[in-house]
């Protein structure tokens, strides 16, 4: 048997409907003003405060670095030891590779080649007096030991200077790994000259 409906509460549940209720109506309908958990409303103030610091150090006054710029500098420094451990044992492919993907060596290689390099292969590598540094063809082979000893020793009978000695083993090593990072860009310049070597591994 189904209990008679009772008629609403009396009293103090008038009261508490009464301090509750919001004072404005929508659409026919009042809202009871519930206090929400303290818990909850700390969390939420702190967010708050918390995303405002953030802004603050991070991108208004640039005090930390972001999470991406953190990764790129480990990245960084884990390629420099892998690269210190490598030169260990003397200067290789894979080396030179590796160096092409260090910044600081990077920016010193495109550095010295607008200085030493543009007035024979032009800006981007695309050639002038000198063959095209971006094509897939290459006089004297596009491995990286390959372009390394050509900076190196030159070809002084294609006019090519010899730069060991004045630009020295660490210089040489920073243009070695800029002119690898032309390779395969296929600037229009000068006509292609050597053998084909495809696209640069």
């Amino acid at each position: 048997m189904s209990k008679p409906n009772t008629p609403p509460a009396t009293g103090a549940d008038d009261q508490y409907r009464s301090d509750q209720l919001r004072a404005h109506t929508f659409d026919g309908i009042q809202e009871f003003d519930n206090k929400l958990p303290n818990w909850w409303l700390w969390i939420l103030y702190g967010s708050i405060v918390f995303s405002f610091a953030y802004w603050i150090v991070f991108h208004t006054l640039e005090l930390r670095d972001l999470p991406p710029a953190v990764f790129e500098k480990e990245m960084i420094a884990a390629a420099e030891a892998q690269l210190a451990r490598a030169a260990e044992g003397g200067l290789s492919d894979e080396s030179l590779e590796l160096m092409a993907t260090i910044p600081t060596r990077l920016e010193e290689g495109r550095s010295l080649f607008a200085q030493y390099c543009v007035v024979c292969h032009a800006d981007q590598g695309q050639g002038l007096v000198g063959p095209n540094l971006t094509d897939a063809y290459w006089v004297h082979g596009n491995r990286p030991l390959d372009i390394h000893k050509i900076v190196t020793n030159g070809v002084p009978a294609k006019g090519m200077a010899a730069w060991g000695n004045q630009l020295g083993p660490r210089r040489v090593e920073s243009v070695t790994a800029f002119v690898l990072t032309l390779r395969g860009n296929n600037v229009a310049g000068k006509a292609p000259e050597g053998e084909l070597y495809g696209a640069a591994e």
